[in-house]
């Protein structure tokens, strides 16, 4: 992991989904952590990665962010492109991945190789795999709508795993494979 010597601000937020964290700096938003085991090893770990990491009251547009992020996952669709993301460390493939995936309304799913295909690379599902694996914006980026084929589920790199990933597409209601939403399919007979 690279570490980066600049100043960051950053602020821990909740969430339906647990405790998560925003880190800034003046180049906008520098990375989304998903929770984890323990606060402890949260801070250890952007700590690691961000050297000079201090803990601020968010500027206006970071608020925003979190505040969409909040809502996103109390089940009320946001769209989280006005975010203003630090992409200075990304390669130009990843930065089109994570632009495909923006694009990927909440509840909704792509395959990872139809955002190859989307990209004009149909080869390049496993690359676009490995981007979203490196994604340093979960949730921003939304990569827990991008699937395997067939409608798996594919890996999921943040704490958690795919049960995360799992987790966030249900509170979207996310349609899989062009089947309902979780929330709405039409609950079984009851067996009397």
């Amino acid at each position: 992991m690279t570490t980066n010597s600049e100043p960051h601000g950053f602020t821990l937020f909740a969430t339906a989904i647990g405790q998560c964290a925003l880190v800034w700096n003046e180049h906008g938003i520098a990375a989304v952590r998903l929770p984890e085991q323990t606060e402890g090893r949260m801070l250890s770990r952007l700590h690691r990665q961000f050297p000079l990491l201090e803990t601020a009251t968010p500027p206006p547009a970071m608020q925003q962010a979190i505040d969409a992020m909040v809502a996103l996952f109390e089940g009320k669709a946001r769209d989280l492109r006005f975010c203003v993301l630090d992409l200075r460390r990304e390669t130009p493939f990843h930065r089109r991945v994570y632009a495909a995936a923006q694009d990927i309304p909440p509840g909704k799913t792509k395959t990872y190789g139809e955002i190859a295909t989307l990209l004009g690379e149909p080869g390049a599902s496993r690359a676009v795999g490995q981007a979203l694996g490196h994604n340093p914006f979960p949730i921003i980026v939304p990569c827990h709508r991008v699937l395997a084929s067939g409608a798996r589920s594919g890996g999921f790199s943040a704490p958690g795993g795919v049960s995360t990933k799992l987790r966030m597409l249900l509170i979207e209601g996310a349609e899989i494979g062009g089947a309902p939403g979780l929330f709405d399919r039409e609950p079984p007979p009851s067996a009397h």
